[in-house]
Formats: structure tokens, sequence, C-alpha cells
């Protein structure tokens, strides 16, 4: 046996780390961080509501819709496993 042979490691999968992000997931991730770039801006140049309001407001967006997937997320998985997770 090699002292570098790749075949006897553990992938990630092995380890307990999940499967690699899907696609789909990187597309909402960039459109998501896109609006709340273009929200900031908008309420920054177009409103001109100040700087520290428009990243406040922008950082608020973002945690919402953090809040809201993760709300539907776990309605996903009580209704899959019938039973809460946790």
């Amino acid at each position: 046996m090699a002292v570098n042979d790749s075949a006897d490691r553990p992938g990630p999968a092995d380890r307990g780390y999940p499967a690699s992000v899907s696609r789909a997931t990187l597309f909402w991730y960039a459109f998501a961080s896109t609006l709340l770039v273009g929200w900031f801006l908008f309420g920054w140049l177009v409103l001109r509501q100040g700087f520290v309001d428009s990243v406040g407001e922008a950082l608020g967006t973002g945690f919402v819709l953090l809040l809201t997937v993760s709300v539907i997320e776990a309605a996903r998985r009580h209704r899959h496993d019938g039973r809460p997770t946790g």
C-alpha cells in the first residue's frame, strides 16, 4: 500500500460532510445576493436615504429571506419525516 493512495482515504461524504451544492442552489444564492446589492444601491443612490440606513435595510431583508427559507425547509422536513427535526 502506497502512502499517498487516495482510494483508502474517505471522501467528504464519508466524513459526515454534506454532498456538494447543486447548481440550482448556487443560482439562487447568486440571484438573492444580486437582489440584495441592488436593493442597497436603490436605497442609497436613488432614494438617498443614507449609507447606514441602506445597509441596515439590505441586511434586514437578507435576514428575513434566510428566516423564510429556514421555516419553509423545516416545514418540508416535518411533512416529509412525519416528526419534528431537532
